[in-house]
């Protein structure tokens, strides 16, 4: 557990909040909570095995977290078996100085899940909501994260069966992928993302190119 004098720290110290279960159902609280959250300054990164390539509101829902991508906040809009396995992978990728913030939303506590993040030591919330306890407090970045441009490689079928790489301004809204979905990200993971499409387009980077102009050139 965690103080709240630590926890709003931790809050607004942080640039990111991977949300999962965040998808295109618009009854669903994981995709409120984006709308709600949307303008306070931080990047909200929702997560959704079925719906990643589309968007909520101008943010592109991902499959998962990228090898190479430290999340600060991770929040848990699922059902607590499905919370647990998110902890342990997570747990199999991170050591305990790098650990994100693991907030189960109300529903998703696992009790097995708790004992693990009880045992390694590090910060979580239970029972509370992370939108109510924004909104309580009324916090919003000072220094709010930019609209980023983002990316999405899907394969090409009724082609040639070649990938399709498409560039976006971060400003589209409501868009949803009906392509069959091999990478999205925003300009921060095609930045650090060890996924191998990303690798592969930086290997492209040409001298004094900046990482914005080469995505912009391959699509």
């Amino acid at each position: 557990m965690i103080g709240e004098e630590e926890l709003t720290n931790r809050i607004l110290s942080s640039n990111s909040i991977h949300i999962f279960g965040s998808g295109l159902n618009s009854e669903k609280p994981a995709h409120k909570a984006i709308h709600d959250l949307n303008g306070k300054g931080w990047r909200l990164i929702p997560l959704h095995l079925n719906d990643a390539g589309s968007t909520i509101t101008n943010f592109p829902i991902r499959k998962e977290i990228d090898d190479g991508i430290i999340p600060e906040i991770v929040v848990l809009f699922l059902a607590p078996k499905r919370a647990l396995s998110v902890v342990k992978q997570l747990l199999f990728r991170f050591q305990a100085h790098e650990f994100p913030l693991v907030w189960f939303q109300r529903g998703a506590k696992d009790y097995d899940a708790v004992s693990i993040l009880e045992d390694i030591g590090v910060e979580f919330v239970i029972d509370d909501c992370i939108v109510e306890y924004i909104n309580r407090n009324s916090l919003v970045k000072s220094n709010k994260i930019p609209v980023l441009p983002w990316y999405r490689q899907t394969k090409d079928t009724r082609k040639d069966g070649c990938s399709i790489w498409t560039v976006f301004k971060g400003t589209e809204t409501n868009i949803v992928c009906h392509e069959e979905l091999e990478w999205t990200g925003d300009l921060w993971e095609l930045r650090d993302s060890q996924h191998i499409i990303p690798r592969y387009i930086r290997s492209m980077k040409k001298q004094d190119e900046t990482l914005q102009d080469l995505a912009l050139r391959l699509s």
